[in-house]
Order: C-alpha cells, then sequence, then structure tokens
C-alpha cells in the first residue's frame, strides 16, 4: 500500500504569487548584508526598493515623498535615530503606510512590545523569506 502525501492537496505559495508591480519598499537598514539580501528579495517581487542607513534618513525620506511610500521596513537598532523613534514620526504623519519592525535582538516579548508601540508587524533576523512575503503581501493588502 502506498503511503498518500498529505502536502500534495495543500496550496503552495510560490514566488509567482508574489508580485507587487513596482509598489515602493523603504528599508530602513544600517547593515550592509542585511540591506542587500532584503534588496534582493523585495526585487525579485517586482517592487521598487528604497533605502535609509537610519531612522532619520527614514523620516526624511518620507517627508520629500509624502504618501508615495507602499510600506517601510525598519530595523530596531540603528545609529542616530532608532527604529522606534522613526516610527513614531513617521506614523504622526502618514499612519496609513505599514511598518514591520525588524530585529536580530530577540526576546520573548519584543513582538509584543513592537505591537504596543505602533509598528504594524514584526520579524525576527535571520529573516525567513517565505515568512517575509507572506507578511509584506498581508501588509499590502
Amino acid at each position: 500500500m502506498k503511503k498518500q502525501n498529505s502536502k500534495k492537496n495543500a496550496p503552495t505559495l510560490g514566488m509567482a504569487d508574489y508580485s507587487w508591480n513596482n509598489r515602493v519598499i523603504l528599508i530602513t537598514e544600517d547593515e550592509e548584508v542585511n540591506f542587500f539580501y532584503l534588496k534582493t528579495l523585495f526585487q525579485r517581487a517586482d517592487a521598487k526598493v528604497l533605502r535609509a542607513k537610519n531612522g532619520k534618513e527614514a523620516v526624511d525620506i518620507i517627508s520629500e515623498y509624502g504618501g508615495g511610500i507602499d510600506l517601510i521596513m525598519m530595523d530596531l537598532n540603528m545609529p542616530v535615530m532608532d527604529g522606534y523613534e522613526a516610527m513614531r514620526i513617521i506614523k504622526s504623519l502618514h499612519p496609513s503606510i505599514p511598518i514591520i519592525a525588524q530585529t536580530a535582538y530577540t526576546l520573548n516579548n519584543d513582538r509584543h512590545r513592537c505591537l504596543q508601540a505602533g509598528f504594524n508587524d514584526y520579524i525576527a533576523k535571520p529573516i525567513n523569506r517565505m515568512a517575509l512575503y507572506r507578511m509584506v503581501n498581508d501588509n499590502l493588502s
């Protein structure tokens, strides 16, 4: 008797399911390797990518673009201005822009703390590609 594969009928989402047709994503990340990884993932999904190396640059870019940013990936620990302060300023100007917190410093209550602070979502580093795609897709919908 042949074993039945229970995953066979389960729907799976591949890269073709994630195409954001030039939606603009601002990656706020001070580490080059982390930025390059995220940039590559977003470009594979046809997103336009902008970069800020710290929270102050993110606030400046948002001010320059107005409401033209579709989503922000926000590192929490950066020089000049951290992600929490930048998120508060950006949300006061453009509350409808989704902001996803990202950090390598994960504690049990980080997710709750980020959501309580006003972030729309939270993802821990190292970032899982498919988890990121699902999260971004949910926040762009």
